[in-house]
């Protein structure tokens, strides 16, 4: 019996979640710690300085600190579905990058009041302008890389969440019914139901979390 790999999460964090959801699709059964991002555990400190969520530590590789790198380790291990054919570099680096800056200022206005340009961008209107650009992709086919999920859907799913949640209404009205059937039925999936348990932040002490399909769980 293997000592299952330990996760570090955070279950409302957009990256915890594609951790979570490669995790889960590769069938690979974690201990998953909850943490409260206002009160780390040290633990999480002394292993990962930084101390962001999420966190991989495994017996057979290095302490993985970045949710794309967890995926990529899960899904080389077991990609039943195939979602490495979808690992597109450029839509996740966009996602990551310039999409993330702009929903981090519309979501959160009041962190970034220091910055040069508040005020004088529309962080809503930028971000929006990337979600028109994946609209018109999705036109064309069911999902960004074709016509099933893949790395590049699941990658970016949990942030277009995030951006549609600040202002539902809004988001609901515009005119991207291709990209608003696509968040539908991420929402409604069975791995995003799966991956979203709601736990008590873990402490030293604690008895484990076992996380994770039931057949992977039963072969650990």
């Amino acid at each position: 019996m293997t000592h299952p790999p330990i996760l570090y999460s955070f279950r409302r964090c957009p990256y915890a979640m594609r951790a979570r959801m490669a995790l889960w699709v590769a069938e690979i059964g974690v201990i998953l710690r909850e943490v409260k991002l206002s009160d780390k555990p040290p633990a999480l400190i002394e292993i990962s300085p930084k101390a962001t969520v999420p966190v991989l530590i495994s017996v057979d590789g290095p302490v993985l600190e970045e949710s794309i790198e967890i995926m990529r380790w899960a899904l080389g291990k077991n990609d039943p579905e195939g979602w490495l054919t979808g690992d597109d570099a450029e839509l996740i680096a966009r996602n990551d990058g310039v999409f993330k800056h702009h929903l981090d200022r519309y979501k959160y206005p009041s962190r970034y009041e220091d910055e040069a340009d508040h005020g004088q961008v529309d962080h809503r209107a930028e971000g929006y302008a990337i979600l028109q650009d994946l609209d018109a992709r999705l036109a064309a086919q069911a999902f960004l890389c074709g016509e099933t999920r893949t790395l590049a859907d699941m990658a970016l799913f949990p942030f277009i969440r995030q951006f549609a949640n600040t202002d539902r209404e809004w988001f609901d009205a515009q005119p991207i019914p291709h990209l608003q059937k696509w968040l539908e039925g991420h929402l409604s999936s069975d791995i995003f139901k799966s991956i979203m348990p709601k736990l008590d932040p873990w402490k030293a002490g604690d008895q484990p979390t076992r996380f994770g399909p039931a057949e992977s769980m039963t072969a650990q």
